[in-house]
């Protein structure tokens, strides 16, 4: 069954509208159930009254002299009833054919009036209703009479409604103020699974409801797992990095001994990817847990001197935007995200074009080329780590297919996102979006 709230509201707001919902029906039901068994014993009590209150007027008239029956009807008339006694002997027409419900009610208190041919007919007067009615005397004269005065249950049912809709409202503020309280637990669990894999982490107090409780135990338990993963990991990618680059070493100190220079160019260029493989590698599986902290660095200054290193190397490489742009970043990480595309860039598109351009809310950062670029339906791919497409790059291509995964994992950790796409006149455009 589909949910009636939205996918975007919190456990919080969910539990609240439903709260809401059901309070809201309980009232409205209840509210009404109680409106119409009021109207059903107000319109009983009436109809119980005016049938007392004919029977009497019908015998106090009765008793009277046909020359004093008018009057006695007008000392039965009372700020409920009105009465007026009349000789004719037709019942007027305006009486409705058909018998009311209160007509009916009337009859059953006092069985008697049933031979009076009763008559009654509801008046309505703007918001307001009257029941005027006759009935025929023994001696064929009638006796008319009307209401007076309608119940207040009958009549503002709304005013009562907003009355009982207030504490209503005063519960539901305070169960919604307890339930904030009893998530309260759960915020600070969400909190500190943000933080997983990221430094030391943080213990979460267990309280709250039993369920809770056993699910904030379970988190810390994981919790210590995860970090005495990310730990040992560390400790072997050290171990790993210095195992390997030890040998590179010995091998780049024993170049000099070769002599044929063919050999030792090899040799060198082998120990050269070897080492930028290792170092990729190691960068990659770093995870999360980095020392570097964020601080203010001058992008434009940053990306220039990238466009300028690959100069100095020998390839095609440019750089248009401001002098200066500051912006609060991992320095190291954005340089070598940065350094990995430009690698690309020089590598697989001949050239490398560096573009910032600061707009409304982040930063651009671009690296376009001008080699074959990359399937549409494929650039989702290559963000992920060991993805080579050597159909659509060189087949002697180096390294282990690591570089645009780094690049991606750099700036999410800045809160921003890479995106790829092939330009119109040839060649890949890689954008970093940076918040400011």
């Amino acid at each position: 069954m589909r949910s009636f709230v939205r996918p975007s509201l919190g456990l919080f707001g969910r539990v609240l509208v439903i709260l809401l919902v059901t309070v809201l029906l309980e009232f409205v039901l209840s509210t009404l159930l109680y409106e119409r068994a009021s109207r059903f014993s107000v319109r009983a009590d009436e109809a119980r009254r005016l049938a007392e209150h004919l029977v009497v007027s019908r015998k106090l008239v009765m008793e009277r002299p046909i020359t004093e029956r008018a009057g006695m009807a007008d000392e039965l008339t009372t700020n409920r009833y009105s009465v007026r006694w009349e000789p004719s002997m037709i019942a007027p027409s305006l009486l409705a054919p058909e018998p009311l419900e209160i007509q009916r009610q009337v009859v059953s208190w006092e069985p008697s009036l049933g031979d009076s041919s009763l008559r009654m007919r509801l008046v309505q007067l703007g918001r307001r209703s009257f029941v005027t009615g006759a009935m025929r005397l023994p001696d064929d004269t009638w006796l008319y009479f009307s209401t007076r005065e309608v119940p207040q249950a009958l009549e503002r049912p709304l005013g009562r409604m907003i009355l009982a809709f207030i504490p209503a409202v005063a519960l539901l503020m305070m169960s919604a103020f307890l339930i904030r309280r009893s998530f309260r637990p759960l915020r600070a669990l969400i909190a500190a699974a943000g933080q997983i894999g990221i430094g030391e982490g943080t213990q979460v107090e267990e309280r709250g409801t039993g369920e809770v409780r056993r699910l904030v135990r379970a988190f810390n338990a994981m919790q210590n797992r995860i970090h005495r993963l990310i730990v040992d990991r560390t400790q072997a990618l050290a171990a790993v990095g210095h195992d390997l680059r030890t040998p590179l070493a010995r091998l780049q100190l024993r170049l000099d001994q070769v002599g044929d220079g063919k050999v030792r160019h090899a040799i060198a260029s082998d120990v050269e990817e070897m080492e930028a493989m290792v170092s990729s590698l190691l960068a990659f599986l770093g995870g999360e847990d980095d020392p570097e902290r964020p601080q203010r660095v001058d992008l434009a200054v940053l990306a220039a001197t990238a466009a300028d290193t690959a100069t100095d190397l020998g390839h095609q490489a440019s750089y248009a935007g401001p002098r200066h742009l500051d912006i609060v970043v991992r320095p190291t990480a954005i340089k070598r995200a940065l350094g990995n595309l430009v690698d690309n860039a020089v590598s697989y598109g001949s050239c490398a074009n560096v573009i910032l351009d600061a707009r409304p809310g982040e930063v651009l950062l671009t690296v376009e080329d001008e080699g074959p670029g990359i399937p549409d339906d494929r650039l989702a791919e290559v963000t992920a780590p060991f993805v080579r497409l050597d159909a659509a790059r060189l087949r002697d291509t180096k390294g282990l297919g690591l570089g645009l995964a780094i690049v991606t994992r750099a700036v999410e950790r800045e809160g921003g996102r890479l995106t790829l796409c092939n330009r119109p006149n040839g060649g890949l455009r890689a954008t970093i979006h940076l918040p400011l």
